[in-house]
């Protein structure tokens, strides 16, 4: 049987205004070659300023990846000639990149896991190539916008772990507001290094890289490919080929685009006009207190301490601003799991139907919490607290307001419920010789029956236990 290992290395856009040597904007924008300066065409006597806020920015990743920060960040220019590369070098780092050695956590079946960060580095983006049948295009609008690349160790040995990690990751970043972190705009894409080894074996097998993949279901389909391409060519008695691929997702495949015997040279050297940048502690400190808590940690806290499946929980961190909403509602005083019932039901799926983000929801924590408190109390049921919930969000009424202007209240009262539970019976005159006779269950109807005279506002267990002793009589 043989064991994949599996290695990512992820780049992503940073959100900065301007990109990272030039005073060209940092915008998506359709229209090609619209956001560029002489600094991202190469021109000669062309000098790059590094963008600070696009540091901070990867600063506050690193340590978001519990990356170990060096005294001072260098970058060097990493050589090599390829069309989307305009000055026929990329200013990157290599020597002091901004965070070593650090970690991740993810879960996976419900198995916590530490996938270790080689580095993180800041370097800048290349043009992007459009090709037409016998010619390419070149739109440099992503050319020098600020690119955070993440490389992991080769410690993943699943499809499931190595999409947990890209999740996690991207997680990160919108936490910290420091990317969209869009594949779609390809903001988010990765390499991907793959190899198999014998069971047991401490010596991993060679590696395969594939270049560019695009999107997470990509990356997915990609490894499972490659696994599957090499398990056969090792089981055949063949060898594994040392080289970089590209990922076909039409035909679901890889296939070769060099071979890579050796390490490629770079011929890596210090960027002449950027000196080394020293990182003061302070400034360290100062970004160390603007991170939020993310989404692993928020999950451990609301399984442990407020007593939610990971299921929930997982929903509610999905976003930055929906676990804020519903730790608002703690706030506000709201029973745990009743404000995520109803977070997770209703208001994500009107949400999602409407295509609105909890940010412009009407319905403040402060409402939801009026809400639960209302059915809590036995003012109203549960399935009128769900017409009304439903109604302010259509109609971007408080539900108190509702509540009063439609006139919604439990019937509580035991002679009032006892008074249409006996019309039930009178319209039912075989309903009691019938449950004598095995037919339990329509003990379920006549409640059914109450509530339907009451509209749905009779309590639901007061009303059960008023048939049921009503019913027992014989």
């Amino acid at each position: 049987m043989y064991v994949p290992t599996i290695g990512l290395e992820v780049h992503c856009e940073l959100k900065t205004n301007t990109k990272n040597f030039s005073s060209a904007a940092n915008a998506y924008s359709e229209i090609p070659n619209s956001n560029l300066a002489t600094t991202d065409l190469g021109l000669p006597g062309i000098l790059p300023v590094i963008n600070e806020y696009g540091v901070k920015q990867s600063l506050k990743m690193a340590l978001a990846m519990h990356c170990e920060i060096p005294e001072f960040m260098t970058f060097e220019r990493k050589n090599y000639f390829y069309p989307d590369l305009p000055k026929g070098y990329q200013i990157t780092q290599f020597d002091q990149p901004v965070g070593v050695n650090g970690y991740i956590m993810i879960n996976v079946n419900g198995e916590d896991r530490k996938v270790l960060i080689h580095d993180t580095h800041l370097e800048e983006d290349t043009a992007s190539l459009d090709h037409y049948g016998n010619y390419s295009l070149i739109d440099y609008n992503r050319a020098g916008v600020p690119l955070l690349e993440t490389v992991t160790e080769p410690c993943m040995h699943s499809v499931e772990e190595a999409i947990a990690f890209l999740e996690a990751l991207r997680n990160i970043f919108l936490y910290c507001d420091a990317s969209e972190a869009r594949t779609d705009r390809g903001q988010m894409r990765c390499d991907v290094n793959v190899s198999l080894a014998q069971e047991g074996m401490q010596e991993l097998g060679t590696k395969v890289e594939i270049k560019n993949v695009n999107s997470f279901n990509n990356v997915k389909d990609a490894i499972i490919s490659e696994v599957r391409r090499q398990t056969e060519i090792l089981e055949s008695g063949g060898v594994i080929a040392q080289e970089t691929r590209r990922y076909d997702e039409n035909n679901m495949c890889t296939y070769s685009m060099r071979s890579k015997e050796d390490a490629i040279d770079y011929k890596y050297f210090k960027e002449p006009n950027i000196p080394p940048i020293r990182i003061k502690r302070d400034w360290i400190e100062e970004i160390q207190k603007e991170l939020p808590t993310f989404p692993y940690e928020r999950i451990t806290k609301y399984m442990e301490v407020y007593g939610l499946s990971r299921y929930d929980a997982t929903i509610l961190v999905k976003e930055k601003e929906m676990a804020e909403y519903f730790e608002k509602t703690l706030d506000e005083g709201a029973d745990p799991k009743a404000a995520s019932n109803w977070i997770t039901s209703v208001i994500l799926g009107h949400m999602n139907k409407y295509e609105i983000p909890i940010t412009k929801l009407f319905l403040t924590p402060k409402m939801l919490v009026e809400l639960i408190e209302l059915v809590t109390s036995g003012k109203i049921s549960s399935k009128q607290a769900k017409e009304v919930l439903h109604t302010s969000l259509e109609q971007e009424k408080s539900p108190l307001q509702l509540v009063e202007e439609l006139g919604i209240k439990q019937i509580e009262g035991d002679a009032e419920i006892t008074a249409i539970v006996n019309e039930v019976f009178a319209e039912n005159p075989n309903a009691k010789a019938e449950y004598q006779a095995g037919r339990t269950n329509i003990v379920d109807f006549l409640v059914g029956q109450v509530m339907k005279k009451t509209k749905g506002q009779a309590n639901p267990a007061m009303t059960r236990k008023i048939v049921q002793e009503e019913i027992q009589k014989g």
